[in-house]
């Protein structure tokens, strides 16, 4: 099992070595990351559940907490690379309509456009990252 892990660990690694931002030793990062590896191999084997995994110290529930947050926070930084990749009009309603947190008519306002635009404009432009992703796991 343990060289299933350390395989799997430096798999990730090479594929997602871009996201290192060096805020910390590699040997670190991979640490972290086989460790997520281990609790996601020991969860599927159902070795541990929910309640078992509530049961280990803090510390360790802290730092898979820390994990799954810098992995979702990895998950945001790859959606946002994707939205930089749609036209600059699609690109400025999302960012308006998620970040700025505004309904489609303040949308359509700062825009000079209806309302109805900026709905259509923002549906297809969650489609076409929609499609993305989709592509992204099927291959």
């Amino acid at each position: 099992m343990s060289e299933e892990i350390v395989q799997e660990t430096f798999e990730v690694a090479i594929k997602n070595i871009d996201k290192f931002k060096g805020e910390s030793k590699i040997s670190t990062w991979l640490c972290q990351i086989a460790k997520y590896i281990w609790y996601k191999t020991l969860k599927k084997e159902k070795k541990i559940d929910k309640v078992s995994f509530e049961s280990l110290e803090g510390v360790v529930l802290s730092n898979t907490i820390l994990e799954e947050e810098i992995l979702e926070k990895q998950e945001k930084i790859e959606m946002f690379k994707k939205v930089q990749k749609l036209d600059e009009q699609t690109r400025n309603v999302i960012y308006l309509r998620i970040l700025g947190n505004l309904d489609y008519k303040e949308i359509a306002e700062i825009m000079n456009k209806t309302p109805t635009w900026a709905r259509v404009v923002f549906f297809r432009g969650k489609q076409k990252l929609k499609e993305e992703k989709e592509d992204e796991e099927g291959m």
